[in-house]
């Protein structure tokens, strides 16, 4: 994975997510609404040709985003957890 901003204004940000497709992005953009986006969205122009763009309009975009990737870990690691337990329990 590579993120390139793009374009950085007041309570816009872009950014290219080389490598991704929609799997990641679906949960970033999900997890920005919860943290308090304006907007949250991103666009693939084309799903073999284009890296995916990830548009977040906030106060502080950048808290935003960094917000929902810290939310995403938080929920894989607790995901993890509960799967784990459950796996022992069945045993």
């Amino acid at each position: 994975m590579k993120l390139e901003i793009e374009r950085q204004e007041t309570g816009k940000l872009e950014v290219l997510v080389k490598g991704e497709d929609h799997t990641l992005l679906n949960i970033i953009k999900e997890n920005a609404w919860k943290k308090g986006a304006d907007q949250a969205s991103y666009i693939i122009k084309h799903p073999y040709l284009s890296d995916p763009k990830l548009i977040i309009r906030a106060r502080n975009p950048k808290k935003i985003l960094t917000d929902a990737a810290q939310l995403a870990i938080d929920d894989s690691k607790e995901f993890e957890t509960v799967f784990s337990r459950e796996v022992k329990g069945k045993k």
